[in-house]
């Protein structure tokens, strides 16, 4: 698990000297934020998760500010923000929206989008509401779900290659 991560993450060096990183100072030296640990990655996946369904722009410094401050693995929650990328987020905002609708008891809206400022503003009001309270709420419910299965999968990896390295030493004595 922890060679996988480090293949696909980027390296800390990078991240340390990434311009909109830097005011973060002297936190980013700390050792645990990049530090492979079950505690540390799973809450950076959690924390990553949560921010990838924030209806706000600057996700990944929201993510980095919160690994920092919390002490969660910073290049992993980072990355976990590009759950929501220019690919998916259409389709989540759509569910996003028709959650927030039905958490709110308000019918969807049928709308057509148009790709225009216009539009938007005109839509805002009506479609706004619903898409932040069912972006939020998908956000508690990635964050959590998110850590509890990261935490499940990295016990069951752990206890598999403990059996594994057991049966090994009662195959060789």
């Amino acid at each position: 698990m922890k060679q996988f991560l480090r293949r696909y993450l980027p390296d800390p060096q990078h991240l340390r000297a990434h311009k909109n990183l830097r005011f973060l100072g002297e936190l980013l030296h700390d050792p645990r934020l990049w530090h492979f640990n079950r505690r540390s990655t799973v809450r950076g996946l959690a924390a990553g998760a949560f921010y990838a369904f924030v209806p706000f722009p600057w996700q990944m410094l929201l993510a980095a500010v919160t690994a920092a401050w919390l002490r969660f693995n910073l290049p992993v929650a980072v990355a976990m923000v590009w759950i929501t990328n220019p690919l998916t987020i259409p389709p989540i905002a759509f569910v996003n929206y028709r959650f927030g609708a039905w958490l709110l008891g308000r019918p969807p809206l049928d709308w057509t989008f148009e790709p225009s400022l216009d539009w938007l503003l005109r839509q805002a009001g009506e479609l706004g509401l619903p898409l932040l309270v069912g972006s939020l709420a998908m956000a508690v419910v990635a964050g959590v779900t998110t850590f509890c299965v990261a935490h499940l999968l990295w016990r069951w990896h752990i206890v598999i290659r403990f059996r594994r390295r057991r049966r090994n030493v009662a195959c060789s004595a």
